[in-house]
C-alpha cells in the first residue's frame, strides 16, 4: 500500500487533486473530516473540538487503512489539525503529534496557494494569499523537520496535475529503479 497525503494551505485545491488521483489510479480516499464536523456544529470550533476533530479524522484513515488498498488518498492528516488549532489558538493538543509521527506516509504533496485563485466555500478563513503562505511554509517546515517525503505542488492546474502524475510515478517506481 502507498499512502499519500495531500497538505497545505486552504483552497488550493487538496480535496480535487485528491478525487483525481483516486480515479486516475485507483485506491481509496480518505476525505478530511473537518468539513462535517463544521456543517454539523455551526459555531466558532473551540480548543476541546480539535481533539474530536483529530480523533476522528484519524479513525477514518486508521479505517481506510485496515481495508489495504493499494494506494490510500488522504484529503489531510493529523498536521493539519494541529497547525490549525496552532493558528487558531496558540496551542494544539499534545497527543497529535505523536500520533502523526506513529503512522507511515509514503508522499506527501504539499500545494502551495500561488498560481491559483481563492475560493470562498463559507468554511475557509484565509483569503490574503500572504496567510496562505505562510501556512504554507509552517507545512514546508514541519515536513522538512520530521523528515518526511514531499513534493511541491504549485501554478495553475495543468501544471499541478503534471507535477501530482510525475510525482506518482517517482512513487510508483520500484525501489531499485529509483534514481
Amino acid at each position: 500500500m502507498k499512502t499519500v497525503v495531500l497538505t497545505g494551505p486552504e483552497s488550493v485545491g487538496k480535496s480535487t487533486l485528491a478525487a483525481y488521483l483516486q480515479l486516475t489510479y485507483g485506491g481509496v480516499l480518505c476525505h478530511e473530516y473537518v468539513r462535517e464536523f463544521v456543517d454539523a456544529n455551526p459555531r466558532d470550533t473551540t480548543l476541546a473540538d480539535v481533539t474530536v476533530i483529530g480523533a476522528r479524522q484519524l479513525a477514518r484513515e486508521d479505517a481506510a487503512r485496515a481495508t489495504a488498498p493499494p494506494w490510500l488518498w488522504l484529503d489531510t492528516h493529523l498536521l493539519s489539525n494541529q497547525l490549525w488549532s496552532q493558528v487558531l489558538f496558540g496551542e494544539s493538543p499534545h497527543w497529535l503529534e505523536p500520533a502523526l509521527l506513529a503512522r507511515h506516509y509514503d508522499l506527501h504533496l504539499l500545494l502551495s496557494p500561488t498560481g491559483i485563485d481563492w475560493v470562498a466555500d463559507g468554511q475557509r478563513c484565509q483569503p490574503a494569499l500572504e496567510d496562505r503562505l505562510h501556512f504554507f511554509n509552517q507545512c514546508r517546515d514541519w515536513l522538512d523537520s520530521h523528515h518526511q517525503p514531499y513534493a511541491v505542488i504549485e501554478g495553475d492546474w495543468p501544471t499541478r496535475l503534471a507535477q501530482a502524475r510525475v510525482a506518482i510515478a517517482r512513487l510508483a517506481l520500484p525501489a531499485a529503479g529509483r534514481t
